[in-house]
């Protein structure tokens, strides 16, 4: 039995730039990585005890004794593409399919590597990698481009170059700091809605409009991420920014990249504090992610209620940080802005702050009665002390007749 962990891929910037069509004249570049979700293909050889030969169970379970029968396009192309016969194959993913994620993809490279493995064969990165294409592209005839299975097989965080002669996988190096960073600022979140990417890539080629100007632009706008993320003096906080211009311009490209719910979707995450995002993949469904610094993403996931399976917001803020109500955080959520009970509270808080200041500067004023006590005190001191000097001197011997007043 041959079990392939197969990671998903999430696309930050050059989508569209790796379809054959476009790089091979102009060149290509993606900046995409890999994330810890994964697609598993379970594969060995059914034995044949059965009334039929081939097995398969994905969304749907399919039995046949001819592999001409089977109703997956990718299952069964890769079976006669590698020669496979009499298996059983399973799989299961930790997240949906078609949705933007590159899931086909992994699928792809995930079972040919179990195919490989199970004639007893090793198959490299790049190999699986160009199968892979070969498959989807070729064979099954599905319309797309080219990074998802180069993510898929050679995993990690990567700028992918696309050129006349083929392409080539340079992983992004960036300070393990810098990493977390980008981690802790990313948001991801399902919109409920899938599509058939490929679907997606025809209905955007079959449109009139000439996409080439926002593509190049798209190409260009790679190096300035990369650049964000490796060099540690310029701020991370334009990688979102970047985002957000990338995306508007991916939604010239086609008009099935986004619709009507989506874009609210997106407008509710920037207006919640969001610096930018994208939906993954071709577009039209599947994930949604935003940069967010993290004082903002509260209010983001708050904004974002409805896409997290119904679940009730179990957020909390911090209403104070650094001795100061922070009610313009507060106020991004609609929720809580419109909210008596949250309004009261701030305004108590800021009442409470300006009474513990007026305090405050009550007891850093001089106390007037005991400067006056002081002053008393001392100047009888003063008193005090002339008398006894005065005693100390040598009195004057009188003469006759002379009086001491």
């Amino acid at each position: 039995m041959i079990i392939t962990q197969t990671p998903f891929r999430m696309s930050f910037f050059g989508g569209g730039t790796d379809m054959e069509s476009f790089f091979k004249e102009y060149g290509g570049v993606v900046l995409s990585t890999t994330f810890d979700k994964y697609c598993y293909v379970n594969v060995r050889h059914l034995p044949r005890f059965f009334d039929y030969s081939t097995e398969l169970s994905y969304s749907k379970t399919e039995r046949v004794t001819n592999i001409n029968d089977i109703q997956h396009p990718a299952i069964r192309n890769a079976m006669k593409m590698l020669d496979m016969h009499e298996i059983r194959l399973t799989y299961e993913a930790d997240l949906p399919a078609r949705s933007g994620l590159g899931t086909s993809s992994s699928f792809a490279v995930g079972m040919l590597n179990a195919f490989y493995a199970l004639k007893g064969k090793y198959a490299d990165k790049k190999k699986l990698a160009d199968d892979a294409i070969y498959l989807e592209r070729n064979l099954c005839q599905e319309a797309g481009g080219w990074q998802d299975q180069i993510a898929a097989s050679f995993g990690g965080f990567n700028r992918i170059n696309f050129n006349a002669d083929g392409y080539e996988v340079l992983p992004v190096i960036i300070s393990p700091e810098r990493k977390k960073q980008l981690n802790q600022n990313l948001m991801m979140f399902f919109t409920g809605f899938t599509r058939f990417s490929s679907d997606v890539q025809k209905a955007n080629a079959a449109g009139k409009t000439d996409k080439t100007a926002q593509l190049k632009e798209m190409l260009s706008l790679v190096d300035d991420a990369e650049r964000v993320l490796t060099d540690k003096e310029s701020d991370l906080d334009d990688f979102g920014r970047l985002l957000d211009h990338t995306w508007k311009l991916k939604r010239q490209t086609g008009s099935a990249v986004s619709t009507n719910s989506i874009d609210e979707l997106y407008a509710k995450g920037i207006a919640s504090g969001a610096l930018g995002g994208k939906l993954l993949g071709a577009g039209g469904g599947g994930f949604l992610v935003f940069y967010v610094q993290p004082e903002r993403q509260d209010a983001v996931r708050w904004a974002m209620r409805d896409l997290l399976y119904g679940s009730i917001y179990s957020g909390m803020f911090d209403l104070m940080v650094g001795g100061e109500v922070q009610a313009e955080v507060v106020n991004h959520i609609q929720h809580y802005r419109e909210s008596p009970l949250v309004q009261k509270a701030i305004s108590d808080m800021k009442t409470l702050l300006e009474k513990r200041q007026s305090s405050k500067e009550l007891e850093e004023r001089p106390n007037t009665r005991q400067s006056v006590r002081e002053a008393l005190k001392n100047r009888k001191k003063a008193q005090e002390q002339q008398s006894n000097q005065e005693q100390a001197k040598p009195k004057k011997a009188k003469k006759k007749g002379e009086m001491e007043l």
